[in-house]
């Protein structure tokens, strides 16, 4: 009953971003309205980690199932994508190195913050 529970709030939540998505006239996709919305009821307190803890770790666990979907429709789309096949390698891996670039960034500055804050008198 738990689990159950737990997925009917993220369940909830996820349709409550696809309202939104349908009412806003913006180019944002209903699951980053629902991925918001459940962030600030976290932040908030509104939402408790433990009401839905166990389920969103086992969403985790399954991720990569709920993928091959996606990758049979691009599978399909392949004599499509022939034509653009070097557009989308180059975009890929320009976006991979600027992902990797800004979280090694952001990683480095919060780690030495940490430790300015960490050799501080009274810290």
């Amino acid at each position: 009953m738990k689990y159950i529970k737990q997925f009917l709030i993220i369940l909830a939540i996820s349709f409550i971003g696809e309202l939104i998505k349908f009412y806003l006239p913006f180019p944002i996709s209903g699951s980053i309205y629902g991925m918001v919305l459940l962030f600030i009821l976290l932040v908030t307190g509104f939402i408790k980690i433990e009401q839905i803890d166990d389920t969103a770790k086992f969403l985790l666990d399954i991720m990569p199932i709920l993928f091959i979907p996606s990758a049979v429709g691009i599978i399909t789309k392949l004599h499509e994508l022939q034509e653009i096949w070097w557009q989308i390698i180059i975009i890929t891996v320009v976006t991979t190195i600027i992902v990797m670039t800004v979280s090694g960034l952001v990683t480095q500055t919060i780690i030495r913050k940490k430790n300015r804050l960490k050799n501080q008198p009274g810290g």
